[in-house]
């Protein structure tokens, strides 16, 4: 939900940070893969029960995460592959947040195992969504390699939850509940969303418009 227009300011501001990574030598895929790293240490500061950091190398791990593509258009080194490994990276660190969050309180196994399984309705519904949006030509306004679809449970969204879980461990049981909730209404909303403009009708519509 917070994912849109974070993305469109976000380049306002990078220019120093693209800099670096120039001067640096770095290629966009290294700073996707450097993402994925600190988001594992991330996740392993989790375990060790320490959240303060673990908080800080997680955003850390999230800005490279939001720049491999600002830097990737910047210098003409945008490819097809990027976008396929930003996702996978994106994706994994989710996951491996998830997997600290399991093994650091084990007592909601249940609930920590049904939001791995909405991740992958999430991210399948929105691959699938944005693609047929795309093929269609439905939208617009996305320079991303990959159209995702958006929903209210995004990247943003994803990191606020995380940071509040390791805020407020005694509140997990409900916090954690209602990123459950919030992930099936996401879910439920782009299935919804995929009936109505993927329609007979929708498609009608863009075959005429393209005429």
């Amino acid at each position: 939900m917070i994912d849109g227009p974070f993305r469109r300011i976000l380049p306002k501001f990078t220019g120093g940070l693209i800099r670096f990574y120039t001067l640096l030598g770095l290629t966009p895929n290294m700073i996707s893969l450097a993402g994925l790293v600190l988001a594992s240490m991330a996740t392993l500061l989790c375990l060790q029960g320490n959240p303060a950091a673990a908080i800080t190398l997680w955003w850390f791990s999230r800005l490279l995460d939001g720049t491999d593509g600002i830097y990737a258009r910047a210098t003409g080194r945008a490819s097809d592959f990027g976008a396929y490994l930003d996702i996978v990276c994106d994706m994994a660190a989710n996951t491996l947040m998830v997997l600290g969050f399991m093994g650091a309180f084990p007592a909601l196994q249940w609930e920590w195992s049904l939001t791995l399984s909405l991740y992958i309705m999430c991210i399948t519904s929105a691959l699938a969504l944005g693609a047929l949006e795309e093929k269609r030509q439905l939208t617009t306004d996305d320079n991303r390699g990959l159209r995702l679809a958006s929903g209210l449970a995004e990247a943003g969204e994803t990191g606020i939850a995380y940071t509040v879980f390791l805020l407020f461990p005694d509140a997990l049981p409900t916090l954690v509940r209602v990123w459950i909730a919030l992930l099936a209404v996401t879910v439920i909303s782009r299935t919804l969303l995929a009936r109505s403009v993927l329609s007979g009708k929708a498609s009608i519509r863009v075959v005429e418009e393209a005429a």
